[in-house]
């Protein structure tokens, strides 16, 4: 068996321009990277001012810091992790807590149950924890590991966090996002109007490039990764994408990717990849793997009413998007 989870490709092909448009924008560009979630986190801020420039992206690394200590479920340090392994399953939440889990509770309910974030004992079964497998999880295997996935057992009353069985919290699906949310909100109090955080597969942005123009990222074609499907333009809006190429684990030649169906305890196979645009970083990490498991009425119609941008490859390669998807 073979893992593989390709953060060392370029995920989303980000076009900057640095060289495109009229003039010469007074604000210069600057950049900082770091290796946060298991993953490279990259900023991008205009400033006329490196200093400022700097000061404003190392608080906002701090952030993307805070909520990784705070709430990572691979995070020793974190509440859920603590959460996880401990007997006593329940654990008191601040408002921001009480937020993050009362927006993936909608989520949950919207999907019918298919968006759940205790989906994490089908993930270890299937290899993509510490243990290897050779062989493809046996029928008996997945009825018993499925018997602990249930984000139902979940109660979230008043302030307290509540698990009633024997779930366990897996953070992957949102958390990211999150954190880059919190960064931009960091990154804005500290006077930037021209910024890009990006993190392989989640993007906030901030305003428009220094000239005045959208950022540009060009989106992978998930049959060939190397290749894009096209350029998405965005400004002030956040973007995120899941894809069964991301991450996957090989089983006698054969892939399997890491969006699970938790109804049948396999990979989710009628979608390739889920792109969405939205308002908020966090909410389009939980909406492009939330729409691998939601029937293609389903999603267009909560697109539409939620003020949401979809792009969906289906298992055919076919295309199906909004009417305002621009590619």
């Amino acid at each position: 068996m073979k893992l593989k989870n390709n953060i060392f490709k370029i995920f989303i092909f980000i076009i900057l321009g640095v060289l495109v448009g009229c003039g010469q924008p007074k604000e210069k560009r600057f950049s900082q990277e770091r290796f946060l979630f298991g993953t490279y986190i990259q900023m991008i801020v205009y400033s006329e001012n490196e200093s400022k420039a700097n000061n404003a992206m190392e608080k906002a690394f701090k952030e993307i810091e805070r909520i990784d200590n705070k709430y990572n479920s691979k995070n020793e340090n974190s509440i859920i992790y603590k959460l996880n392994e401990s007997k006593n399953k329940e654990i008191d939440l601040d408002e921001e807590g009480v937020y993050i889990f009362k927006e993936i509770e909608k989520m949950y309910k919207v999907t019918d149950g298919a968006y759940d974030i205790t989906i994490g004992p089908l993930l270890d079964l299937w290899g993509f924890g510490t243990e290897e497998r050779i062989e493809v999880p046996t029928p008996d295997e997945l009825k018993e590991v499925m018997k602990k996935i249930d984000f139902s057992k979940v109660e979230i009353r008043s302030n307290k966090f509540i698990v009633n069985g024997e779930e366990k919290i897996d953070t992957g699906s949102f958390l990211k996002g999150y954190a880059l949310e919190k960064a931009k909100e960091v990154l804005i109090a500290n006077n930037i109007k021209s910024g890009f955080i990006s993190s392989i597969s989640s993007i906030v942005t901030i305003g428009t490039k220094s000239d005045g123009t959208p950022w540009r990222v060009g989106v992978q074609d998930p049959k060939n990764p190397e290749n894009r499907l096209g350029v998405v333009e965005i400004q002030n809006w956040a973007m995120g994408v899941s894809g069964d190429y991301q991450t996957y684990i090989e089983i006698k030649g054969k892939k399997y990717h890491h969006i699970m169906n938790k109804f049948t305890g396999y990979p989710i196979e009628n979608k390739k990849m889920v792109v969405v645009i939205c308002d908020s970083g966090f909410m389009a990490d939980i909406y492009s793997t939330s729409f691998f498991g939601m029937s293609d009425d389903k999603i267009l119609e909560f697109c539409e009413k939620n003020n949401v941008e979809v792009l969906i490859v289906k298992k055919d390669d076919s295309l199906l998007k909004t009417k305002n998807f621009k590619i």
